[in-house]
């Protein structure tokens, strides 16, 4: 455990000095970042303000559920899915193989890192939202205080379960239709896009029998306060059992790809 702790603490070193150095490109990716939500809240607001709610979702309500939705998002998002592909097909990934320790590490140090560096500048940004917009958000103290469980556990979901698909690039190079098809679903059933609660009843229980409103909607449910303690702990329970499922998933798929692993060169 002490050597993974000086790993970790080593890649942290590493990629905060790494991504200090890209000031430019970490700030404009922190824009996209924050006006994804922002655009999101500004039009189910201006919808819910005819009417005065849209669902039971006033338009101080959508500003408390995407500025939530932003640091959720933000606290689980992984790039794995485009870098993979890159590095199976110009051969770097050779090199993440001779290392005395499993190339997941490497990845979930890096992303960690990337978190702590631009963690102060998300939550400026929710505190200038909320100055703004001010939110509706008045969670019981039992949700706050699971709230932060809930989104490490939606973080590890996501993370392996975009580790497990990146994989994909050990059969085929071009992995990028994939990508894509599953950032549609996310977008979709994660309650990126609206809150699951406005979805039609089939595609409520879709969402709830697929791992991808654990990965951000779940934890913003809860910091909302739309949850009943049964409903949270039953939730938690689900996201445990998720991240069992993928991880075994995720080894397999890893032993396999690995066997058949070419690297093919730019």
């Amino acid at each position: 455990m002490n050597y993974y702790a000086q790993y970790y603490l080593q890649q942290l070193k590493t990629v905060t000095a790494f991504m200090l150095q890209y000031r430019a490109a970490l700030g404009i990716w922190m824009i996209g970042h924050v006006m994804e939500p922002l655009v999101y809240m500004i039009v189910w607001a201006a919808v819910a303000s005819g009417g005065g709610s849209t669902g039971d979702y006033t338009p101080r309500g959508f500003a408390a559920y995407f500025i939530v939705m932003m640091l959720v998002n933000h606290a689980t998002y992984s790039w794995i899915m485009y870098e993979h592909e890159y590095r199976v097909r110009h051969g770097s990934f050779s090199y993440s193989l001779l290392r005395p320790v499993h190339p997941i590490h490497s990845d979930l140090s890096d992303n960690l890192a990337s978190k702590v560096v631009t963690l102060p500048i998300i939550l400026a940004a929710a505190g200038v939202l909320a100055a703004v917009f001010h939110p509706d958000l008045h969670p019981p103290l039992w949700a706050a205080a699971l709230f932060l469980p809930s989104v490490f556990l939606a973080f590890l979901l996501r993370f392996l379960m975009e580790w497990t698909l990146a994989m994909a690039a050990f059969w085929t190079t071009r992995v990028e239709a994939a990508n894509q098809m599953y950032f549609m679903l996310l977008l979709f059933l994660s309650g990126q896009l609206a809150p699951l609660e406005l979805f039609p009843a089939p595609v409520r229980a879709l969402a709830a029998v697929l791992p991808f409103r654990w990965m951000l909607s779940f934890p913003v449910e809860l910091l909302l306060g739309r949850l009943t303690p049964a409903e949270a702990l039953t939730g938690l329970l689900i996201q445990g059992v998720w991240i069992a499922a993928v991880l075994g998933l995720m080894r397999g798929v890893y032993r396999a790809g690995v066997k058949l692993y070419t690297a093919v060169g730019a």
